[in-house]
């Protein structure tokens, strides 16, 4: 048998338009990311998700309750799974923090996995308690389709760590859109195999737009 995590990033929210830097604060859904929920609960009405959890802040209980409420199941809420806190950089922009902390971001931009803002989270510390969390989930429900709803750092940390791509390089190199579908299969908690990845078919159609600014230069508009 194998186990089926349905791995999904919250739905857009009230600062997603604006692109800043929203880990540790509670920022709410917009009508935008709330509805991108109904249409992926609506996707996966007839896959037989059994158990629901989610990190504890608002904006993925939500999410996670409407993708959840076709199969009548509550959501647990698992504080592991919360995003990577940026200290002093919430609520800023990326240009914002750039200007006031640029030794900060400086260092930022060339590993994002060993450092953190001050006081902040390194994505080595997110994915030391992320981790654990997701796999003891898996465990615990062995054999069963599992519904995990998350945040875009978190995700692709775990990722990184699942598959074995270099964590320093995961915000250029993996995107994750708002209400984002990621489908991991797992042996056993050893053997996982990412089976979709970053999908919004749900609400965008089949060929999703190419991705840009989020929060790293590398994706700047020229």
């Amino acid at each position: 048998m194998t186990t089926r995590v349905y791995l999904v990033r919250h739905g857009a929210t009230e600062l997603t338009a604006e692109d800043r830097f929203a880990g540790a604060i509670d920022v709410l859904l917009s009508d935008e990311g709330r509805e991108q929920a109904r249409l992926l609960g609506k996707r996966l009405e007839a896959d037989p998700i059994s158990v629901a959890f989610a990190s504890p802040m608002t904006r993925t209980m939500d999410t996670a309750r409407l993708i959840a409420a076709p199969h009548g199941i509550e959501v647990t809420a698992v504080d592991g799974l919360r995003e990577i806190a940026h200290g002093r950089w919430e609520r800023k922009t990326r240009a914002e923090v750039e200007q006031e902390f640029p030794a900060e971001y400086a260092r930022y931009e060339t590993d994002p996995f060993s450092f953190a803002p001050t006081g902040g989270e390194s994505g080595l510390q997110v994915t030391a308690r992320a981790l654990p969390a997701l796999l003891k989930i898996v465990e615990e429900h062995a054999d069963q389709r599992i519904l995990v709803v998350s945040h875009k750092a978190t995700i692709r940390l775990l990722l990184s760590s699942l598959i074995g791509f270099d964590p320093r390089k995961y915000r250029d190199r993996l995107d994750q859109s708002p209400c984002a579908l990621n489908i991991l299969d797992f042996k056993d908690v050893t053997y996982p195999r990412l089976t979709l990845f970053n999908d919004t078919s749900h609400y965008c159609g089949d060929v999703p737009a190419v991705p840009k600014n989020r929060l790293s230069k590398v994706w700047n508009e020229k």
